[in-house]
């Protein structure tokens, strides 16, 4: 797709990297099927192809309305279109870099502009949004009904291993899950420990800069990396005496921003360097277990699993961004689960991070078919490997939703 920049853009890295990305765009169209805002809508403009031709007309003009705003927001990064595209197109990095061009032309309502800044302060800041959590959960008896479903219950801690070994992986500990979901990490710690590795969480790192970053703070996005590789660099300094192996994300969604470090900080010359070092170590956990001898957390060299059917959801950060379709269906395959039939295996959950929140209408409906497909073989528990998906099926399913690591950890030694 040729694309005549605005004089306006001629000085602009971002407008240039976005015209390279839009050139590879043969008009094909493919991506329109498999995109769930399309399939919902049945508007062009919130097809992928339609938000190609609304950044091209930005570039090429220099302006852009509330409209292409709107059809801009209502996608929901989920990548599948990436997946689908025969011309390679980088449609996510394009998104976010149309989506920053726009809001820099058009000046948002003022409740809309709080409630995203609103966003971006509690969730990106893990004891803050700890705080919220927590007293939400006290008054959650009292609350109407579809806002208790809204608010995960609290989960007790379980025990964490004490044993320390001479393989070591750090962790993120997440914003959201560190609070809503801390036996995901915990599990985690528990499996990597009987596979002989310690997993070790940096306390100074915070948020991975996704919350941020695709909200179009993109400054405070890239802080946030900054911070994180600041608090890890002791650990994966390739000098020191032992570096860490990996940095293992329990939350894909997370790990797809964590292995982007290096290319969002490829021109900061202070960072470049670290941050495509932690994009080489980031490893989502299931790349970790099937990297090792499986056979070790079973007893007597077998899987033993609960009684139970599992339906697997894999979030689209796992898919379509890291690139491992098949990786948990094909653990929890390993381990001996009994894995149910399922369909529209590509198509979004809803949750994309922020947008349940920004977008409720579309995400509620991409929910429930999401549901309806998991559930057409009476699954016992829903397994799956991102916080956003976890909780976003969980105010719906009739089932147990539950990540995938627990599901290994529960397993007899």
């Amino acid at each position: 797709m040729y694309v005549k920049l605005h004089s306006s853009y001629h000085n602009s890295s971002p407008a240039e990297a976005a015209k390279e990305y839009l050139s590879a765009c043969v008009h094909c169209g493919f991506c329109l099927a498999t995109c769930p805002t399309y399939l919902d809508a049945q508007d062009e403009r919130d097809s992928p192809r339609g938000r190609i031709y609304l950044i091209k007309q930005l570039l090429e003009t220099g302006s852009a309305g509330q409209a292409t705003q709107s059809h801009l927001d209502r996608c929901l990064s989920c990548r599948n279109c990436e997946t689908t595209c025969p011309s390679g197109v980088e449609y996510g990095s394009l998104l976010d870099i149309g989506r920053d061009l726009v809001e820099q032309q058009v000046n948002r309502p003022l409740p809309a502009k709080i409630k995203r800044w609103l966003l971006r302060t509690i969730v990106s800041r893990p004891a803050l949004f700890g705080i919220f959590l927590k007293t939400g959960q006290f008054f959650r008896p009292i609350l109407p009904g579809f806002v208790q479903q809204k608010i995960p219950r609290k989960q007790k801690r379980l025990e964490q291993p004490s044993s320390q070994h001479a393989r070591t992986m750090l962790v993120l500990a997440g914003c959201v899950q560190s609070a809503a979901t801390p036996n995901t990490n915990g599990a985690a710690r528990r499996v990597l420990d009987r596979l002989g590795i310690s997993l070790i969480s940096i306390k100074e790192a915070g948020c991975c800069g996704a919350v941020n970053y695709h909200l179009s703070a993109q400054k405070d996005g890239l802080d946030n990396m900054r911070s994180n590789i600041d608090a890890w660099w002791p650990y994966i300094n390739p000098e020191s005496g032992r570096p860490a192996e990996a940095i293992v994300s329990t939350a894909s969604g997370c790990g797809s921003m964590l292995v982007d470090y290096g290319r969002l900080l490829a021109h900061d010359p202070a960072y470049a360097d670290k941050a495509k070092r932690v994009s080489e170590l980031c490893k989502d956990i299931c790349e970790i277990i099937l990297a090792e001898d499986m056979q070790l957390l079973f007893r007597n060299g077998k899987g033993d699993p609960p009684r139970g059917k599992v339906a697997v959801h894999t979030p689209c950060t796992l898919q379509h961004a890291l690139k491992l379709p098949e990786a948990i269906p094909t653990i929890l395959a390993r381990a001996g689960f009994e894995l149910v039939d399922t369909t529209e295996k590509h198509l979004c959950c809803g949750s994309a991070g922020s947008y349940s929140i920004l977008q409720p209408d579309i995400s509620e409906r991409l929910l429930d078919n999401k549901l309806q497909a998991l559930n057409i073989d009476q699954a016992s528990v829903i397994a799956t490997g991102n916080v956003g998906c976890q909780l976003q099926l969980g105010t719906k399913s009739i089932v147990p939703v539950r990540h995938w690591i627990e599901l290994l950890d529960e397993l007899p030694a």
